[in-house]
């Protein structure tokens, strides 16, 4: 095999690549070793902000297929027709680590995916949950801030994050999935994944429902129980990682299928709920799911920082037919992700292969750092201009509604905003057994253990109020084995669901 010449950066060969040049054998090193100059520079500029949530992660490529006809709801070419496909890309995550954290801590799981359509990229940023803690964009600095580590030990503080838990009741749907096992997946092949938010799909005669997409694991649920994913955190931090790079390498590709819920703007008028609340589940008996694709994944990136370090994912980045809704949460994320990835890999992150749409792009973006020509070359940059062949098409023209007769808020009329508690409760009565109930206080018991300080007792006497509003019998035998009395203004809040 004929061997490649060593260039430094700008292709200039060279052959000194160990030894550093000096003054002598044994005197100072020489300013004008520029091929040390130039390693150590790259060397000390290696890595970029870590993701500020989602920094621990893994991903693979693979392929999605259109399995079943939703074309009635949407005209995103995508699923126009039974058996079309695409490449994606998909990464997964914990969400409060850093990045040389374990990834089989509790954790909510990071579920994003990265279609690339010949409409452009779409990303689909989730969760292996379906609700989250909060529902309004204006409160998820606060809550990391209460998940990371506090400003005076740099530690992270069990009674700093059930003191935020306690004070934001919506959070307890959440809560709940948290300290079940679902909250420490056996690494991310056995696990389902969410869009969590309302999206919006829009048809070819322009008419509009509102959707949920969930993608059910091939490979069957599994979860580590809390003393086993302690147990992993210390003899392989990186369990997640390996047990998809082995399965994808082996053959043993994962695949999920897709499936999604629909519901007309007519039923979002009259549904329980805020149907835009990301804190709430739409019931499957009233909104069933109706398969639309399936996702396999079979290809390791042959460079874990080019890309999936670099991937970048913003919910902002959607396809014709596909679109968003008013859910404040998501309204949100349309921002801050777009942004958070022009901080971390800049201002043409997209540019980069894992971002890049394989169908090409056409826009009037040209410079800032790591700016590209080799697409647009000496095209105008501006618009409009009498030189290039750039022009908007009507057929993409976005979905019009008036805001005045759209009625946002009142579409919570017949909802109960302040509801935290009819959900859990149906989790925990129903949808949970015997063994999952037990599991679920046990782990929620051992991790309250941990509250401390002055405040010890208001926070836990709040947050088992949030418990009893739920289920009588949730809060009662959380509280008997957390050794607290139970007072009448406890028992009086509450309601067995």
């Amino acid at each position: 095999m004929n061997s490649k010449k060593l260039t430094n950066s700008a292709g200039s060969p060279y052959f000194e690549h160990e030894d550093s040049q000096s003054v002598g054998e044994r005197g100072p090193i020489l300013l004008q070793d520029f091929i040390l100059q130039e390693n150590l520079a790259h060397f000390v500029r290696e890595r970029i902000p870590e993701r500020v949530v989602h920094a621990k992660g893994s991903g693979a490529y693979g392929t999605f297929r259109v399995t079943h006809d939703i074309s009635k709801y949407t005209k995103a070419k995508l699923f126009s027709n039974i058996g079309n496909s695409c490449k994606l890309f998909a990464r997964f995550s914990t969400v409060a680590g850093e990045k040389g954290s374990a990834d089989t801590e509790r954790d909510p799981r990071g579920f994003a995916l990265k279609f690339y359509t010949e409409d452009g990229n779409w990303d689909l940023v989730g969760n292996n949950t379906p609700v989250f803690f909060v529902k309004d964009a204006k409160k998820f600095p606060d809550f990391i801030h209460s998940q990371k580590r506090i400003p005076k030990t740099n530690l992270r503080d069990t009674t700093v994050m059930w003191d935020y838990w306690s004070l934001n009741p919506e959070s307890l749907h959440q809560v709940l999935i948290l300290m079940s096992e679902r909250g420490t997946p056996y690494g991310y092949r056995h696990m389902h994944g969410f869009g969590s938010h309302t999206f919006s799909m829009i048809n070819q005669n322009n008419e509009r429902v509102w959707v949920k997409f969930h993608f059910k694991t091939q490979q069957g649920i599994k979860n580590f129980s809390a003393e086993d994913a302690k147990k992993m955190q210390g003899e392989n931090p990186d369990f997640a990682q390996e047990d998809l790079v082995n399965a994808i390498e082996k053959g043993d590709f994962p695949r999920w299928k897709m499936y999604i819920q629909v519901m007309t703007e007519e039923q979002a008028k009259e549904f329980r709920w805020n149907p835009f609340d990301v804190t709430k589940v739409w019931f499957q008996d009233e909104f069933p799911l109706i398969e639309a694709g399936e996702m396999e994944l079979n290809e390791i990136p042959n460079n874990y920082f080019a890309h999936v370090e670099q991937a970048a994912f913003a919910p902002s980045n959607l396809i014709n037919g596909i679109s968003f809704s008013p859910d404040k949460m998501l309204q949100g994320r349309l921002f801050s992700y777009a942004d958070a990835a022009r901080y971390r890999i800049g201002v043409n992150g997209n540019q980069l292969e894992v971002n890049r749409c394989p169908f090409g792009f056409n826009n009037f973006q040209r410079d800032g750092f790591m700016a590209n020509s080799s697409h647009y070359k000496d095209a105008p940059n501006y618009f409009p201009n009498s030189f290039g062949d750039v022009k908007p098409e009507e057929k993409y023209k976005n979905f019009e509604y008036d805001l005045d007769s759209l009625h946002i808020a009142n579409y919570n009329r017949n909802a109960n905003d302040d509801d935290h508690y009819t959900q859990p409760g149906l989790l925990y009565r129903k949808a949970m057994n015997e063994e999952a109930r037990k599991n679920l206080i046990q782990n929620i018991v051992s991790h309250m253990s941990g509250i401390k300080g002055e405040r010890k007792d208001e926070i836990i006497n709040r947050q088992l109020c949030h418990f009893f509003r739920a289920n009588i019998e949730l809060g009662m035998r959380i509280a008997s084995q957390l050794n607290v009395k139970i007072d009448g203004e406890m028992m009086s809040h509450s309601k067995d669901q």
